[in-house]
């Protein structure tokens, strides 16, 4: 009885994994140092189970706000599921394919944005934060290391339900006319946009989901001249005016990643009080 109890807590994430529940769950401990396994999850590759649900991680340590955004999220047809601690959601993702993940910044046992970090390198699932810490700096830092949106609190359960639903529309691979590769012509680069590949003088490139996407848009309109908030626009989902520096230092490290191919050449040109284009 008390097993099952256990089991059936776990199942609706109203308890935190502990090591007694691990045990009382057959699950393997945590360890700080344990190797995570790399989960490759394509841009676009959306988690739906088979009963048509898409699941998505809920990492919160506040169980009225993660309660909250549990009804939420099932009402509209999603199939959320709930950690109280981070390391415990590493350890679900190594087990387990999400759609989404929402990541409260300040857990107890992980700085959300160290955790973002960490599920970086096993998994490219979007992400939104949840934050009360609503400070420039911070949603710069959390879209600059790979978030998708962020949500400051308090917030309207709708308005998350509402942001899950962009970044999850603004993941789907393009229709199938779109996707074919294509050459920018009168330039060095391939862009191969089913693959979601760039290679530039014949290398490819290694970029982050918003690098590509950044560079993508200026290899579809070369000579274009895109400001900082047409690019926000395109890429980001609910983009703020704030933010626009994350559009320089995403440029900034594409710069960087094209000289260190061609060192004699920059393709992006900044144009004073407008923006960047990309001249073929």
């Amino acid at each position: 009885m008390g097993e099952r109890l256990v089991r059936n807590q776990k199942a609706s994430g109203s308890i935190p994994l502990t090591s007694t529940t691990r045990c009382c769950l057959g699950m393997r401990p945590y360890k700080p140092n344990m190797p995570l396994k790399p989960i490759p999850v394509p841009h676009g590759s959306h988690e739906q189970r088979s009963n048509g649900q898409q699941r998505i991680l809920i990492v919160e340590d506040e169980p009225a706000i993660a309660d909250t955004l549990r009804y939420a999220l099932s009402t509209e047809g999603f199939e959320p599921e709930h950690y109280l601690l981070g390391r415990d959601a590493l350890l679900a993702l190594q087990g387990k394919t999400f759609a989404l993940a929402l990541l409260d910044i300040g857990l107890p046992d992980i700085n959300g944005i160290e955790l973002l970090r960490e599920m970086r390198k096993i998994s490219a699932l979007p992400v939104i934060f949840l934050t009360a810490r609503n400070t420039e700096l911070d949603r710069i830092l959390g879209l600059e290391i790979g978030a998708d949106d962020y949500v400051a609190k308090p917030f309207s359960p709708r308005e998350v339900v509402a942001r899950v639903r962009t970044v999850l529309r603004r993941s789907l691979p393009a229709p199938a006319a779109a996707r074919a590769p294509a050459f920018c012509h009168g330039s060095h680069f391939l862009l191969d946009a089913e693959g979601q590949h760039i290679h530039y003088h014949g290398v490819l490139l290694t970029l982050t989901r918003y690098e590509f996407l950044l560079m993508k848009t200026l290899l579809e309109e070369p000579l274009r001249i895109f400001s900082r908030v047409q690019l926000m626009q395109k890429i980001w989902a609910a983009p703020d005016h704030s933010m626009e520096r994350t559009v320089d230092t995403h440029i900034k490290t594409l710069r960087a990643k094209l000289a260190a191919v061609c060192p004699d050449e920059q393709p992006i040109h900044t144009h004073r009080n407008q923006g960047y284009s990309l001249q073929p």
